[in-house]
C-alpha cells in the first residue's frame, strides 16, 4: 500500500509537470491580465493586453519571447508538489473506496469534499512557490507592466531573500487564497472527471482503459473548474503579487475577503473574471493534459505492477 501511495504521488507530480510545460505561457498570460487595471473602474486605465492573442504578442515583443516561459522553474516546483500531494492523495481516497457506495458506485458529494480537501492540502503546501512564480510572471518593461513590480529574477534568490527578511512566515504570505483557489478548483476537477469517468465507463463508451476515456473526462471537467476557480484564482493573483511593508504584511489587502471586497467595489463583479479566456485556454489544456497524463501513467504502473507479480 505504501509503494502505490508514493507511486500516486509521483504520477500526479509528473503528469502536472508535463502538462506545465505546455501551458506555463498561458499562465504569463493570464497573470498579467489578471492584474491589468488592479483596483481601477473599467475605462480608466491604460490597457496594454486587449486580450489573449495580443497579451501574446505584446510580451514577446517588448519583453522578449522567452519572456513567455517567465516563473517556469517555480511553477514546476509548485505543479511537482501541489498536484502531487492533491491528485496522489485523493486517488487514495478513490482507491480505498471511501467516496463510493455499498455497490461501488462513485457518490458525488463524497467527491467533492475529497478533492477539496486535497486540494487545500497541496495548495498549502506548495503556496511558496506559487508566490514566487507569480512574481516572476508579473515582472515586465516598464512599457507593459501592471501590478507591483517585484526586485527579484530568480526563484532561489527569491527564495533567500524573503527568508532572510522575513523567515518561514514570509514564504507563505498570499497562502490562505491559494488554499480558497485550489480547494475550489480541485473539488470542481476530480469530482467532475470522476464523475465522468464513471458515466461513460457504466455505459461502455469507450473500450476499458481507452485513451479518450481520460480526454472526454478531462474535458468536460475543464469547463466546470474555468467557471467555479476564475474568480478565486484572480484574489490569489492579487494576493501574491501586492507590495508588501516593512513587516511583511500587504500594501492593497490584509486577505482573501478583503480582498473580494475591494474588487467588487472599484473594479465590479467583471473584476473577478480578467483574463479568463486566458484562464480556460491555459486550464483546459492542463487540465486535459494533467488528467490524460495520469490517468496514462497509472494504466502503466498497474499493468508493470501486474507484470512484476
Amino acid at each position: 500500500m505504501m509503494v502505490d501511495n508514493l507511486a500516486e504521488f509521483l504520477i500526479g507530480s509528473t503528469a502536472a509537470c508535463g502538462a506545465c510545460v505546455f501551458t506555463n505561457p498561458l499562465e504569463v498570460v493570464k497573470t498579467r491580465m489578471q492584474l491589468q487595471g488592479e483596483l481601477q473602474a473599467r475605462g480608466t486605465y491604460a490597457r496594454h493586453y486587449r486580450n489573449v492573442f495580443h497579451a501574446f504578442y505584446t510580451i514577446a515583443r517588448v519583453d522578449g519571447i522567452t519572456a513567455l516561459q517567465k516563473g517556469l522553474v517555480p511553477g514546476l516546483v509548485y505543479q511537482a508538489v501541489m498536484n502531487g500531494v492533491r491528485l496522489g492523495s485523493y486517488q487514495h481516497v478513490v482507491n480505498s473506496s471511501l467516496v463510493r457506495d455499498h455497490e461501488g458506485r462513485l457518490v458525488a458529494w463524497k467527491c467533492v469534499i475529497a478533492g477539496g480537501v486535497s486540494g487545500c492540502l497541496g495548495a498549502f503546501i506548495a503556496s511558496p512557490s506559487y508566490m514566487f512564480k507569480t512574481q516572476l510572471q508579473s515582472k515586465a518593461e516598464d512599457s507593459i507592466a501592471v501590478g507591483t513590480q517585484h526586485d527579484i529574477t530568480k526563484f532561489t534568490g527569491a527564495v533567500k531573500k524573503v527568508y532572510k527578511e522575513f523567515g518561514i512566515v514570509g514564504l507563505w504570505r498570499g497562502a490562505s487564497g491559494a488554499v480558497l483557489r485550489v480547494s475550489v478548483g480541485s473539488a470542481a476537477q476530480l469530482s467532475t472527471f470522476s464523475m465522468t469517468k464513471d458515466f461513460i465507463e457504466q455505459r461502455k463508451l469507450f473500450k476499458k482503459d481507452s485513451f479518450f476515456l481520460g480526454v472526454v473526462s478531462s474535458f468536460c471537467s475543464s469547463f466546470v473548474v474555468c467557471a467555479a476557480m476564475t474568480p478565486f484564482d484572480v484574489v490569489s493573483t492579487r494576493l501574491y503579487n501586492q507590495g508588501i511593508d516593512k513587516t511583511g504584511h500587504g500594501l492593497l489587502y490584509t486577505g482573501p475577503v478583503d480582498c473580494i471586497a475591494k474588487i467588487l467595489k472599484q473594479e465590479g463583479i467583471l473584476g473577478f473574471y480578467k483574463g479568463i479566456g486566458a484562464q480556460y485556454f491555459r486550464l483546459g489544456p492542463h487540465t486535459i493534459l494533467c488528467l490524460v497524463f495520469c490517468h496514462e501513467l497509472r494504466k502503466l504502473y498497474y499493468r508493470f505492477k501486474k507484470e512484476e507479480i
